[in-house]
């Protein structure tokens, strides 16, 4: 099969949808195009891609017209939808319930898309979306700590274990993939780290695995959120349901009870975002205050991180290129349930039914 890799163009996304190695792999058995500078920021040179096998191509609409499977990290931006047609599979984030309008765009070009945060695994998690949550779990305490100093229109503070001075509190609402590593980097910083989610089952089971030394276990109800958002400096929201837009758990009226110059970090941006008054943002301009709280509501979190994203990324989602590759869309989609969850789109229908219903709602 003919695959396509084109350069991310979504600010500041350096990442690639396939690295060198993993074009070495595949192009023992396929063609593959990379358009040219796609992995120049992180170091993979056309010369690397070479070296490996691939052809180089001068533009997106070369590898969009050479290609059948178009391999990328983050969802075709309008300027890259114009490229698509019902002869292309299309693997990559999609997170249609985030962008609703882009969404119906895309299933209108006819493309056959399959998203990699919807494809499953036996035990019910979701492989191709987890190695990005971890990353964006653990960045969400390195931005959320910038923007607590006060240059950065924080309210002042650092986490930390200073003698004779409170710890500071930081809360953690949903508690997947994403959260844990949250909590985890919220214990490493020294903070009290407030864990919430509506899962008896997994708050018992994260109490085993951090303790209760400066960590608290909560059920997430309205009011028990509200509380323990008006205490903390750092809240960060990591809510996800599969395929659909993500609960506004936090709400406007809830922020009116924060400190002034608290932050919130919303990983759930993607999906729509978990927080009421969240608005997608970009890594060139991260935040904006909003009843006098921080908000940070960038919608390719890992992009930050472009190398240690990539290669956790590719690690995951090769094996599932090389299925696409060598049986096509419909016999890898037959000999793999878990993949076939991943369809969310073909020949201008959504496949999918959370998504169809968060695209209806």
């Amino acid at each position: 099969m003919k695959i396509g890799v084109p350069k991310e163009i979504k600010n500041n996304e350096c990442r690639v949808g396939l690295t060198p190695e993993s074009v070495g792999e595949l192009s023992l058995d396929h063609e593959v195009y990379v358009e040219r500078g796609a992995g120049k920021e992180i170091g993979f040179t056309d010369e690397m891609y070479q070296s490996k096998g691939a052809k180089i191509l001068s533009s997106a609409s070369d590898i969009f017209e050479s290609a059948e499977l178009i391999v990328k990290v983050k969802e075709p931006l309008p300027e890259e939808n114009q490229f698509l047609t019902p002869n292309h599979t299309l693997f990559t984030y999609l997170h249609l319930a985030g962008n609703k309008e882009n969404a119906k765009e895309l299933i209108s070009t006819g493309v056959k898309g399959v998203a990699y945060e919807t494809v499953t695994a036996n035990d019910g998690s979701l492989p191709l979306l987890a190695p990005m949550s971890k990353i964006a779990g653990r960045i969400s305490l390195v931005v959320g700590q910038y923007f607590l100093l006060k240059p950065n229109k924080g309210i002042g503070t650092l986490f930390g274990n200073f003698e004779n001075i409170q710890a500071r509190e930081v809360s953690v609402v949903g508690a997947g993939v994403a959260g844990k590593e949250a909590i985890r980097k919220g214990i490493d910083s020294g903070a009290h780290v407030n864990i919430l989610d509506i899962s008896d089952e997994k708050l018992k089971n994260l109490e085993n695995d951090f303790g209760n030394e400066k960590v608290s276990y909560i059920n997430s109800t309205p009011d028990n959120i509200a509380d323990v958002i008006s205490r903390s400096d750092l809240v960060v929201g990591s809510v996800y349901v599969v395929g659909k837009e993500a609960p506004k758990v936090i709400t406007r009226e809830m922020l009116k009870g924060m400190k002034p110059g608290s932050v919130l970090v919303d990983i759930s941006i993607d999906q729509g975002g978990c927080i009421e008054t969240s608005k997608p943002t970009t890594h060139d301009e991260p935040v904006f205050v909003e009843e006098g709280v921080v908000h940070y509501c960038v919608t390719n979190m890992p992009g930050a991180v472009p190398i240690t994203a990539s290669l956790a990324l590719n690690h995951a989602t090769l094996p599932y290129v090389k299925k696409l590759a060598t049986l096509g869309l419909e016999k890898a989609c037959a000999s793999d349930k878990h993949l076939a969850n991943g369809l969310n789109m073909a020949n201008g229908e959504i496949r999918h039914l959370s998504v169809e219903s968060a695209l209806n709602s």
